[in-house]
């Protein structure tokens, strides 16, 4: 489980998070969206101990991560992956030693334990056979599920997205959300930020709205899509006119 507690966030003076308060439940999918700048991916990045807030906390599994001592920060670090919005592969390093990075440098996991996780991740994405191809020989959509197996090799228990299917035709798309549902299904804790409506709320178990770096409403995909905040309403209304378009187009 994830919790944010009442978190402020203040760079240069500026405030980035403002009483952000949220709770992710273990094995659920939590979408978060918001405007650009509003603080989206700082909260992931909060998540990861790699900002330094203010005031409150951030606990995970029952654990406040900036009272941790380094060693034990690290342990649970271990548990959370990051997809990034620009994949972040080793360009130098082929698909399987792409896959491999983290875990060869962050467990003693055998060479031939190695190679079979490589390979069970790469099928779990529909990449298999392609070890020995490199990131520029491959088209976007497979770069990000490469990404994805790669956040994958060290089995984590959270699993953080940043805009996963920002530039992607609909077809990748689509094989990007339907992995997600995919590790749902395996039990695991996905966090996601995009701007991209429709995809939150096909994947997102619960929805959070972030505005000015406060969250304007939580919730339950349902509860959110009812909310009667002006601003929730007005930031969904695209999808509500596509929506009426489609009826009445049936």
């Amino acid at each position: 489980m994830i919790e944010i507690i009442n978190v402020d966030l203040n760079i240069d003076g500026r405030d980035i998070l403002k009483d952000v308060s949220l709770k992710i439940d273990k094995g659920t999918t939590s979408v978060i969206l918001g405007p650009s700048g509003a603080g989206k991916s700082t909260i992931l990045k909060v998540i990861l101990g790699l900002e330094k807030i203010n005031a409150g906390s951030v606990n995970i599994n029952g654990k406040n991560i900036f009272e941790l001592k380094s060693d034990d920060l690290l342990k649970v670090r271990r548990n959370i992956s990051m997809v990034f919005q620009a994949n972040a592969l080793f360009d130098s390093l082929n698909v399987e030693d792409n896959v491999a990075y983290f875990l060869a440098y962050n467990s003693d996991i055998s060479k031939k334990d190695l190679r079979e996780r490589v390979r069970e991740m790469l099928s779990f994405v529909n990449l298999s056979g392609t070890e020995s191809l490199y990131p520029d020989q491959l088209s976007g959509g497979m770069k990000k599920r490469l990404a994805i197996a790669r956040a994958l090799a060290t089995r984590p228990e959270i699993i953080l997205f940043d805009e996963p299917t920002t530039g992607l035709d609909p077809i990748n798309s689509k094989a990007i959300l339907d992995l997600i549902n995919k590790l749902r299904a395996a039990g695991t804790t996905s966090v996601i930020v995009t701007h991209i409506l429709n995809d939150a709320i096909s994947i997102g178990d619960a929805l959070t709205v972030i505005k000015d770096g406060r969250i304007v409403a939580s919730g339950k995909t349902r509860e959110i899509l009812q909310s009667k905040n002006v601003f929730v309403q007005e930031f969904f209304y695209e999808i509500f006119q596509d929506a009426t378009l489609i009826q009445n187009n049936q």
